[in-house]
């Protein structure tokens, strides 16, 4: 069996349909929705805000917590267990290393921001979803930022390189799979993320990596437009 073509008819360089927003959860501080196909995030930021007890304080900078969080029927698969998972922890911890490159906590000692992200519907690259709401959920938090973060999953299908890989696309049985998420910055086109599951030729990587590229910059455009459509940011001009 050989891999001729997705599924869903995209061209193996072309995501899933992208969906952006900011300001979507009134008594945060910040907010943002993120959706990719039929994978959506939430992310609320709260904070700068003290953070307790004080023996967890940094005089020197704030802290960032992340807490990402699948909903019991988000998934196309078995129900996801409530509560946090070893998955969960994993994910949440990544999360907050992808985003911590671009955040100046010097500005915020002893205190806490905390982001909240919550999967309502999942069809694999959740974890990329979450990070690209997040990020702009900071930013509409007004956290200084020096820059905004764009995520999505690239890997290969049997001989095929793509991005954005579906459902179906990581549990192909037909021939090798590999799903690496990426992060990467687009101020500085630096990588804040990268793990990969499966196998894949150092030639094959490099092209997904140039491909994940190129869809992390059409992310970000949509990510910048989100808040741009918050704050009529030019609209005056």
């Amino acid at each position: 069996m050989v891999y001729k073509e997705r599924l869903n008819k995209r061209g193996f360089d072309e995501p899933r349909k992208i969906e952006a927003k900011t300001g979507v959860i009134k008594k945060a501080d910040g907010s943002a929705y993120f959706r990719i196909g039929n994978t959506a995030a939430y992310a609320a930021v709260y904070g700068p805000r003290d953070l307790y007890p004080k023996f967890l304080q940094n005089p020197k900078e704030g802290i960032l917590r992340c807490k990402y969080n699948m909903m019991p029927f988000s998934g196309r698969g078995e129900r996801v267990r409530p509560g946090p998972s070893r998955r969960s922890r994993e994910i949440s911890l990544v999360t907050e290393r992808a985003l911590l490159p671009v955040l100046n906590l010097e500005d915020f000692p002893n205190a806490v921001v905390d982001v909240f992200i919550e999967l309502p519907q999942t069809e694999a690259g959740s974890r990329c979803a979450g990070i690209c709401a997040a990020s702009m959920a900071l930013a509409d938090a007004g956290i200084p930022m020096k820059g905004m973060v764009s995520a999505v999953s690239v890997g290969r299908v049997d001989d095929k390189i793509l991005v954005d890989l579906d459902y179906t696309e990581e549990s192909y049985e037909g021939g090798p799979v590999a799903d690496i998420p990426i992060a990467i910055v687009h101020e500085t086109g630096q990588f804040s993320l990268l793990q990969m599951d499966g196998c894949i030729t150092k030639d094959m990587l490099s092209k997904a990596f140039e491909l994940g590229k190129k869809v992390c910059a059409k992310i970000y455009e949509a990510q910048k437009q989100a808040i741009k459509d918050r704050y009529k940011i030019g609209d005056d001009k």
